[in-house]
C-alpha cells in the first residue's frame, strides 16, 4: 500500500515522542501490505475497525493513540485522515473526516 502522508506522522511523533516507534513500525507494515479487505487488514491488525465511508480506525501503541485512515483497496492507497490522542478521537466523527 502506498501511504498518503508520512509527514503527517513526522508532525505527530515530533508533538508526541513517544509515539514514533509505534507509528514508524504502522508506517513500515502498511507500506509492505497489499491488502484487499478488512480481513487483510485484520492479519497485520488485528485491533484494526471499519468506521464506514472507506474509513479505517487502527490503535497504536496500545490504544495510546488512534489513527484514522481513508483505504482505497483497488489503487492500493491508505490517505492518514486523522491521528490523535483517544481523547481527541473521541471528540470527532471518524467517518466523515
Amino acid at each position: 500500500m502506498r501511504v498518503i502522508a508520512i509527514s503527517t506522522l513526522r508532525v505527530f511523533w515530533k508533538i508526541h515522542p513517544d509515539s514514533e516507534q509505534a507509528l514508524k513500525e504502522w508506517y513500515a507494515k502498511t507500506g509492505r501490505a497489499r491488502w484487499k479487505s478488512l480481513s487483510d487488514i485484520r492479519r497485520d491488525f488485528n485491533s484494526a475497525d471499519y468506521v464506514k465511508n472507506q474509513r479505517y480506525v487502527f490503535n497504536i501503541k496500545g490504544n495510546d493513540y488512534r489513527l484514522v485512515a481513508a483505504v482505497k483497496f483497488s489503487p492500493e492507497l491508505v490517505y492518514i485522515r486523522f491521528i490523535g490522542t483517544h481523547k481527541e478521537y473521541d471528540r470527532i466523527e471518524a467517518s466523515k473526516i
